[in-house]
C-alpha cells in the first residue's frame, strides 16, 4: 500500500503542478485517480496531517442575510427573493445589530454577511431603498453594517457579497476580518443554455476569478471553494482547483477552500437533479488536498452531510466551517447545523481535536501584520489565545447550543 500511495502522490503532483495545457493535465489527472479512491484519500489524509496536524476547526457564527434580492437566477438557489417575495428588502441596522448582539451573548465570534448579488441593478425597489437610506449601492450599505458590528459588538465581520471591485473590496477590508466568494466552477458549459448558471451573469468564471485575483492584490484573507454536483465534469472541477492553487501560489491569500455538495431543492430549476454522492465528494475533497497542498485549510460543511460528515476527515479536510447556535443556514434552510457537542464528539472519535476559530485563520493574523485593519487586529488580540484560536475552546459553546 505504501508504494501505491507514493506512486499516486507522485502522479498527482506531477500532473497538477507540471507544465502543459491545463485541460489536458486535468483530464489526465482525473483518469489517473479514478480507480483508487481509498488510496487517494489516504494520501490526502497523510498530507493534511503533515501540514495541519490533527486539529480540526469550526467558526462559531451568526448568519446575517442582509438582503435576499439578487440580480442572478441560479438553477439551484432558494436563497434569492424578488422584492414582492421578500419580507423586507434589506435588514435594517437595528436588525443587524440585534442578531449580532444575540450571537455575542452565545459566545459567537463571526458575523457572516451573506447577500444577493447587486440587486439594485435589477430591481428599482432595491435602488430606491438604498437611496432613501443614503447609500449608493448594496456593497456600500454592507460596509456600513460591517462597521456597525465591529464597533458595537465583539463579533468579527466576514462578508460574502459576490463579485467585488477593487474599491469595494478595499473599503470592506477596513471593517472585516476576512471575505469570501465561492468560485463554484470554472466550467463555461454551466453558463450555456440549460446550465446551472445560464441566468447568473456574476457566476461567469472570468468574473469570479477576477474577484479572487483582486483579493490577492489587496492581501485580503479569502475563502473560496467549489460546488460539487451541479453538472460539471471531474476534469472541470480539477480546472477550478488548479485556478485556485495558481492564485494562492501568486498571492498567498487563500485561507480556506470549501468543497460543498449540491443538494436539490424543491421549486428550483434543478429540483430533479441528483444530489452529489458521497463517493464523488470524497474524490473531490482528496483531489483538492493533493492539488492545493498540505497547508491550505480545507472544509466540508457538516450540515449538508448530516449522517456521514466525519468521513471527510479521512479525505484530508481540517475544518467544518461556520456553525451557529442561533441562526439557521439561510442558503440551505433544510439542513440544520450539528450541535457543538455532537460535532466535538464525532470529530474526537476520528482521532482529532476540535477547536473554535475566528473567520480569519490564525496564520493570517499572527504572521501577517498587514492582513487586517488596526481595529480588527485589536479585536483579535483581545479574543485569541496564544495560538490564535478562540479563548475558552469548545466548552464556551456547548451549553449554549445543546
Amino acid at each position: 500500500m505504501e508504494g501505491l500511495q507514493e506512486r499516486l502522490k507522485g502522479v498527482v503532483w506531477d500532473l497538477a503542478h507540471g507544465t502543459g495545457v491545463t485541460g489536458e493535465r486535468s483530464r489526465a489527472l482525473a483518469d489517473a485517480t479514478a480507480d483508487d479512491l481509498p488510496g487517494l484519500c489516504q494520501v490526502a489524509s497523510d498530507m493534511r496531517d503533515r501540514g495541519r496536524g490533527r486539529t480540526v476547526t469550526f467558526s462559531p457564527k451568526v448568519f446575517i442575510p442582509l438582503t435576499r434580492m439578487c440580480r442572478d437566477f441560479c438553477g439551484y438557489c432558494t436563497f434569492r427573493q424578488s422584492p414582492d417575495e421578500a419580507d423586507r428588502l434589506y435588514m435594517t441596522p437595528d436588525e443587524v445589530l440585534a442578531v449580532a448582539r444575540a450571537g455575542q451573548r452565545l459566545g459567537c465570534t463571526e458575523a457572516l454577511f451573506t447577500l444577493g448579488e447587486r440587486p439594485e441593478q435589477r430591481y428599482p425597489e432595491a435602488k430606491a431603498w438604498l437611496g432613501q437610506h443614503g447609500f449608493g449601492s448594496t456593497l456600500e450599505y454592507l460596509a456600513h453594517c460591517c462597521q456597525l458590528v465591529l464597533e458595537e459588538t465583539t463579533l468579527l465581520p466576514h462578508p460574502n457579497p459576490g463579485t467585488m471591485s477593487r474599491h469595494e473590496m478595499a473599503r470592506l477590508k477596513d471593517v472585516s476580518a476576512s471575505m469570501g466568494i465561492m468560485l463554484e466552477s470554472t466550467s463555461e458549459s454551466l453558463c450555456a443554455p440549460g446550465g446551472a448558471h445560464e441566468f447568473a451573469p456574476s457566476k461567469r468564471p472570468r468574473a469570479r476569478l477576477k474577484t479572487l485575483e483582486t483579493a490577492g492584490e489587496l492581501g485580503v484573507p479569502f475563502t473560496t471553494g467549489v460546488l460539487v454536483g451541479i453538472g460539471d465534469r471531474r476534469e472541470e472541477r480539477i480546472d477550478a482547483l488548479l485556478a485556485i492553487a495558481d492564485l494562492h501560489q501568486r498571492y498567498g491569500h487563500i485561507q480556506e477552500v470549501i468543497i460543498q455538495n449540491f443538494r436539490a431543492k424543491p421549486d428550483t430549476a434543478m429540483a430533479e437533479h441528483e444530489d452529489a454522492e458521497t463517493e464523488e465528494m470524497l474524490w473531490s475533497v482528496a483531489m483538492a488536498r493533493l492539488i492545493l497542498g498540505p497547508d491550505v485549510n480545507l472544509q466540508v460543511p457538516p450540515n449538508l452531510s448530516q449522517r456521514d460528515y466525519p468521513i471527510y476527515l479521512q479525505a484530508g479536510i481540517n475544518d467544518w466551517g461556520g456553525v451557529s447556535p442561533l441562526t439557521i443556514d439561510y442558503v440551505n434552510p433544510e439542513a440544520p447545523w450539528p450541535q457543538i457537542g455532537d460535532l466535538q464528539r464525532r470529530t474526537e472519535e476520528m482521532g482529532f481535536v476540535l477547536k473554535p476559530r475566528f473567520p480569519i485563520y490564525p496564520e493570517f493574523f499572527l504572521d501577517k501584520s498587514d492582513a487586517v485593519s488596526s481595529p480588527v487586529a485589536q479585536r483579535l488580540r483581545g479574543l485569541a489565545d496564544e495560538d490564535g484560536y478562540v479563548k475558552g475552546g469548545t466548552q464556551r459553546y456547548a451549553s449554549a447550543h445543546e
